[in-house]
């Protein structure tokens, strides 16, 4: 992993230099990329409409497949910033564990990623959307569920739906098999991100990989578990900027970082419920709580 980091590494800096020059100005379009569910899309178009309409900025917002694939966009310049989880970038790119203190795992991450990759994390926004399982409320009374614990005794009789990257990544499901014991699932089926709720509301799977953001889980009334053990770690987001386009752009960074603190997990799970169930528009539900902050006043 130490290898990978410093392949990533390298070269990084002088691709970076030379793709950002003059980018950001008015009248030229900032790349901004976002990962592909709904609470991404939201915090993406949050990045927008603070540029565009506080800084007078032209904006493009992109949607990429997954974790490396936007990092590698953002590194090489191909986007200028993207919004992203602490917990993501300590145990998926850096592929580190054992931190499990919310200021420690954002310090350790800030300084890596500024080291090795020349990017840079601004403050965090406030709301923490660390993994968690759900289940079907009959499963959950059947089964008795309501930690970890009690669910990895039982997984082998049960069927999981969950994006493949959650199956795969260290710090998704191999880590919590490694922390808890068990969690060998009867199946499992791996799906695109939107695809999961449905498939369990159709009864094809009992338990889900979720994050605790998520606004469905209010639409089907899922019993949320409890990670008793407190395997995950903190999931708190924050806009990462390429290191070079910060630096020539600290008016960006100004203005980005008044979202520190500003969103708590139930306004994000909010946000996500009026994409999701109500079909507002990302960008209007977006803009619609940055004017009930007051962070689009002049």
């Amino acid at each position: 992993m130490k290898m990978k980091r410093i392949l990533l590494a390298a070269g990084a800096a002088v691709l970076s230099l030379s793709l950002f020059a003059g980018c950001g100005k008015k009248g030229d379009v900032v790349q901004i990329g976002h990962k592909n569910y709904t609470e991404q899309r939201i915090l993406g178009q949050m990045l927008s409409v603070l540029l565009e309409e506080k800084l007078g900025y032209a904006t493009e917002v992109r949607e990429f497949g997954g974790t490396n694939i936007v990092f590698e966009a953002l590194r090489t310049g191909d986007v200028a910033m993207y919004p992203e989880y602490t917990g993501t970038a300590y145990g998926s790119i850096l592929g580190e564990s054992g931190l499990k203190d919310a200021q420690e795992v954002y310090n350790h991450v800030k300084q890596v990623y500024r080291d090795e990759y020349g990017l840079l994390w601004l403050e965090q926004m406030g709301f923490n959307n660390t993994y968690t399982f759900a289940v079907l409320p009959e499963v959950a009374e059947a089964y008795n569920l309501k930690t970890f614990s009690d669910l990895s005794k039982v997984a082998g009789e049960l069927t999981m739906v969950s994006t493949t990257e959650f199956l795969e990544r260290e710090d998704g499901l191999p880590g919590v098999k490694e922390a808890y014991g068990g969690f060998e699932f009867g199946n499992t089926m791996a799906m695109d991100p939107g695809l999961r709720y449905a498939a369990i509301s159709e009864k094809k799977g009992d338990v889900m990989d979720a994050f605790s953001t998520d606004g469905k889980l209010i639409e089907f009334e899922l019993v949320v578990l409890e990670d008793d053990l407190g395997f995950f770690p903190p999931y708190f987001v924050a806009p990462l900027l390429n290191g070079a386009y910060a630096e020539e752009h600290p008016e960006v960074v100004e203005e980005l970082n008044r979202l520190q603190g500003n969103i708590s997990d139930e306004e994000m799970q909010q946000m996500n419920y009026q994409v999701d169930n109500l079909g507002v528009n990302e960008k209007e539900v977006a803009r619609e709580f940055l004017e009930s902050k007051g962070l689009l006043d002049q």
